[in-house]
């Protein structure tokens, strides 16, 4: 691993030149093998190796440096040149929140080699030894929460840095085992106008992650200044929400017609506030350039509702958004963490929008080794787990929440159970069986005498929207009864996974764990008349929706959800832990005039009321925006926050009616639910054996449903009217009349 020593702020510029060995038209294969502490980006001979950028992005880098392969025989000519630019990223910028400023080192590095082989077996390796040299790039600062400045000026110059070799743990090096982080689409502004403060405002019309592209051509050593927001206050930027992130890029003119693309740092915004430009700022002088990981879109979803229309838009977008990398909670804040809970309850939400196999992959493959690695063999509550980088005085801080958690820590069990209900595949769940046990372990050893998980921290039902703006764990569910009913669905799940896998004595264990949490929750949280503690929402959603009731109790506890969510007038009371599942326990029940009820409230607090207040992605709170328009106070205010978009699996699989029959859609069930408020719904999948499809549509008195089921594949259909019926590949259609 090489290095060039500068200002911790700027980035460097490496370079290696390098001559075939034979002529270019005898290599059958190059190939770049390369990673980085830091981020990077590569060049032969001046065109990128790949489209990637912020690679190598961020994992937990003490046991997993991912390598990436990116071939590049098309680059090459006799004489070569290979140029790095190597900025701070997630390895030297400033991780945490609350100027916590957390860091894996004090050093960037890049290894690297190319591997060449000719037509006639011949290999040539050039790899990251003596021969490279550096200088200073034209980026003279980069972080990741503060921005990038760039200053053209130096571009051309050679200010020479010198190199040298670090030491570094190669048993960290792993094949890359999630996608890229690449640019997917660019959007032109929608309105340019006069900012309060004196500069230029210009909105892009969505909420996305990424930067802005810019084009201008001004006097030398001038520069421009653009700061990024969510949203406004007042007419100008409102930037409280982003704490103590500046979110701001710098580009300095050369005198020349220059182009800025800040390609190591990335931004949550929609708005953008641009400060110096030379002239008049037009809309074919700059882009938003969307970023996020290279996840392919598989589902879709759309009804007679534009407000749900827009609701399940703004998921996905919350999903493109914190899909960078690794699952974060946000993407523009001083935080930008993995925090476990979001993407535990989000993450059937994540398989059917999009094609997230590898990308959660290897963001389990983190969880599993910090998990392994940290003190109490528990999972962290973020991963990558940065906390674990705070001085020891701090830690201490962070002391009451270590150990396992409910939802959170469950994260180790319900994200590998999404992906194999979604893709069906084997090897993955065995590959991720490890840390299921882990927790599970964890966990177990947790419980009270009373056989309860009931003691410890816990995140309990995160954010309810009845907890007052700076008391986000207030909530009205008990944290032990929500605690213990998510050790009944993990188990659960468990036991499942050992069947498949064949581990019988395991199977056994976890059924076992299961039956007697089931049986603690029942004699300890349940009244007679099946009451259960706390009465609310949240509490009756999980256990329905968790296993933990059946018969005549599961059945009293959703008309106790139903009167509970009638009594409220149809606003959602539920935080993270309950939000997902709320609608599910409802339908499942029997009730499903009330989920749809919920579904389609637009007063706050519920799903479709930042939809009404303009917004293009998910908000952590319900009431990030207040009703008069004003930003609420508390510090934990993003808007684009994924979780509380979890209901649009239950428009994929209840509304729309599309399941899986067994793990990976081998077999389908195709069960589409018509309720109140709604006159049509359509969903579409792209599974391994092809497009599935699945819709209703009100005719007068009937209901009409449309099936297509890819060839090859079987589905069963179930209608409201109690029919069943087993059809194959093509397009079916059925009618019943409506009761």
């Amino acid at each position: 691993m090489i290095t060039a020593d500068d200002h911790p702020s700027a980035a460097v510029l490496l370079r290696r030149t390098f001559r075939l060995d034979q002529s270019a038209d005898q290599v059958r294969t190059a190939n770049l093998r390369a990673t980085a502490h830091g981020i990077y980006e590569a060049r032969i001979n001046g065109r990128p190796v790949s489209d990637a950028v912020l690679s190598p992005g961020w994992t937990a880098y003490e046991w997993r440096l991912p390598v990436s392969d990116d071939p590049v025989a098309d680059l090459l000519g006799d004489d070569n040149a290979i140029e790095v630019l190597l900025g701070n990223g997630w390895w030297r910028g400033d991780l945490g929140f609350e100027g916590m400023e957390l860091n894996y080192g004090p050093d960037l590095g890049f290894v690297a080699e190319i591997e060449i082989v000719y037509a006639d077996g011949h290999v040539q390796l050039v790899t990251t030894d003596g021969q490279w040299t550096a200088r200073r790039s034209d980026t003279v600062e980069n972080n990741l929460y503060n921005g990038q400045r760039i200053d053209a000026g130096l571009r051309g110059s050679w200010d020479a840095l010198p190199v040298r070799r670090l030491d570094f743990d190669r048993s960290a090096l792993v094949r890359q085992a999630g996608p890229d982080v690449t640019r997917h689409e660019t959007l032109k502004p929608k309105l340019i106008s006069a900012s309060p403060s004196g500069g230029v405002l210009v909105d892009f019309g969505q909420n996305l992650v990424g930067w802005v592209r810019m084009r201008a051509q001004g006097s030398a050593g001038s520069q421009i200044v653009l700061r990024h927001a969510e949203v406004l206050s007042d007419g100008g930027l409102s930037t409280a929400p982003l704490r103590s992130a500046e979110a701001t890029d710098t580009f300095v003119l050369s005198g020349e017609a220059d182009e800025f693309e800040p390609t190591l740092t990335f931004h949550g915004f929609r708005y953008v506030e641009v400060t110096g430009y030379p002239g008049t700022l037009t809309a074919g002088d700059l882009e938003a350039v969307v970023v996020h990981s290279g996840i392919r879109r598989t589902g879709r979803f759309s009804c007679s509702s534009d407000l749900v229309n827009r609701l399940v838009e703004n998921s996905v977008w919350a999903q493109k958004g914190n899909f960078l990398s690794l699952p974060t909670d946000c993407p523009q804040r001083d935080e930008r963490l993995g925090w476990t809970g979001d993407i535990a309850v989000y993450a059937p939400t994540a398989c059917f929008q999009f094609d997230v196999s590898d990308f959660l992959h290897s963001w389990l493959l983190d969880l599993a080794a910090e998990t392994r690695h940290n003190e109490h063999r528990s999972v962290p509550a973020v991963v990558p787990d940065v906390l674990k980088l705070l001085p020891q005085a701090e830690a201490d801080s962070f002391a009451s929440q270590s150990g396992p958690t409910a939802v959170w820590g469950d994260a180790a069990v319900w994200v590998p159970q999404a992906l194999w209900h979604a893709y069906g595949d084997r090897d993955r769940l065995a590959a991720h069986y490890p840390g299921m046990v882990l927790h599970l372990e964890s966990a177990a050893s947790r419980l009270s005498d009373t056989g309860l998980w009931d003691r410890g921290y816990q995140w309990g039902d995160w954010l309810d929207p009845d907890a007052a703006p700076d008391e986000p764990g207030a909530a009205k569910a008990d944290p032990g009864v929500v605690a213990t009913a998510c050790l009944v669905r993990s188990s659960t799940f468990a036991a499942e996974a050992s069947t498949v896998l064949g581990h019988v004595e395991d199977a056994r264990r976890w059924a076992d764990l299961a039956d007697r949490t089931r049986a603690a929750f029942l004699k300890h949280y349940v009244d007679p008349d099946g009451r259960v503690r706390s009465d609310c929402a949240t509490v009756y959603a999980l256990a329905i929706c968790f296993g933990v009731l059946d018969g005549d109790l599961r059945a009293a506890a959703g008309r106790r959800l139903a009167e509970i969510v009638r009594d409220r007038d149809y606003r959602v009371t539920t935080g993270f832990a309950g939000t997902p599942y709320v609608t599910w326990a409802l339908s499942e029940t029997g009730h499903v005039a009330d989920a749809y009820r919920l579904l389609l409230q637009t007063e706050c607090p519920s799903w479709l009321y930042p939809v009404t207040m303009g917004a293009t992605t998910i908000w952590e709170r319900w009431d990030s925006m207040l009703p008069d328009g004003t930003i609420n106070p508390g510090e934990m205010t993003s808007f684009n926050h994924y979780a509380l978009g979890a209901v649009a699996d239950w428009l994929y699989q209840v509304v729309a009616g599309i399941r899986p029959a067994e793990p990976g859609y081998g077999r389908l069930r195709l069960a589409p639910t018509p309720g109140p408020g709604l006159e049509w719904a359509n969903a579409s999948l792209l599974t391994r054996a092809g497009t599935v499809e699945c819709g209703w549509e009100r005719q007068g008195t009937d209901i009409r449903v449309r099936v297509v089921v890819p060839d090859g594949a079987e589905a069963e259909v179930v209608l409201m009217d109690g029919s069943k019926s087993v059809v194959g590949g093509g397009t079916h259609e059925f009618t019943y009349g409506e009761s």
